[in-house]
């Protein structure tokens, strides 16, 4: 008998998976509609991500060495790699945002083309708004010292461009996906930001780390916000069986030109008014006007 046969033999192992199949199949089972399929992949998005990078900043995140001749040959060919493997995690993600109409589910491969073409058409508006994001970071920062070192240092940024992307796929019908892209930009920069959050040009996370802002939170333009922020819930309502009652507009509207310092908390649905400044360590759950001034010790307004 072999050494391996010996040692599944000490763990008694044919018990053990008989008993996972038991919990997975009957009496544990929290598969998604009580089927198996693939699930999207983490390290194909990762990739995918790569080529879209690459995409809308050739120079940064794709070749260094690119000419005027040849970068919209490159850019070319890196989109046409990750949009191709793109259809397939949406064509996967679809399973999980189809609302239990399976009857549906022959029709997923045209509508996974359909999503990703209509995805590649928004690239240019993306493009846009991660230019504002970059120029606020320029001007809101007086360490920055050139658009590069903002694309290749600044986590705060590079968590903006992935919630760009991942915006784009959750408004278009893909939100696992999106959440994936969300938790891979996580992952790398410690912001975490959901996907369906609204947020106007202009962005600007300085350091980054700890950030965290809500599904229906909705910012607008040209907000800054210093690390270890929260915009979040205060309450989570429930219906009469105490389950959670989910889409609800929870998280706060933070209007043009408002300013957050680090690890202030804001949570409800309330409103910080425009031009306002929200000081550090504030916990606050209640709306302010516009022009406000808000401290630990007390509210000014101007």
């Amino acid at each position: 008998m072999s050494t391996h046969h010996q040692e599944s033999n000490s763990f008694n192992l044919s018990k053990v998976v008989s008993e996972l199949r038991l919990s997975r199949e009957e009496t544990h089972k929290i598969r998604h509609l009580g089927r198996v399929r693939e699930l999207p992949s983490r390290d194909a998005l990762d990739n995918i991500l790569g080529g879209i990078f690459a995409s809308l900043f050739p120079t940064h995140y794709g070749r260094p060495d690119l000419t005027d001749e040849s970068i919209d040959y490159f850019v070319g060919d890196a989109l046409s790699v990750a949009l191709n493997k793109l259809v397939e995690q949406i064509r996967r993600g679809l399973y999980f945002s189809s609302n239990n109409n399976l009857e549906e589910e022959a029709k997923f491969d045209s509508l996974a083309q359909d999503l990703t073409s209509q995805f590649a058409s928004e690239l240019p508006a993306i493009r846009t708004l991660i230019v504002s994001d970059i120029r606020a970071a320029m001007s809101g920062d007086p360490a920055a010292t050139s658009v590069s070192e903002i694309l290749l240092c600044y986590p705060g940024v590079s968590a903006a461009i992935h919630y760009r992307i991942a915006h784009a796929l959750y408004q278009l019908g893909s939100p696992l996906l999106a959440r994936f892209i969300s938790e891979i930009a996580h992952s790398r920069t410690g912001v975490d930001i959901h996907p369906g959050a609204l947020i106007g040009e202009g962005f600007f996370i300085d350091h980054g780390t700890g950030v965290v802002i809500g599904q229906t939170a909705i910012l607008g333009k040209n907000v800054r916000l210093y690390q270890a922020v929260t915009l979040g819930a205060k309450r989570f309502p429930a219906d009469e069986d105490g389950n959670l009652l989910k889409g609800n507009d929870r998280h706060p509207i933070l209007e043009d030109d408002v300013v957050i310092y680090a690890g202030a908390t804001v949570l409800g649905r309330i409103t910080i008014g425009a031009r306002s400044t929200i000081g550090g360590n504030v916990w606050l759950t209640k709306s302010v006007p516009p022009d406000s001034n808000i401290s630990q010790a007390h509210m000014v307004s101007h």
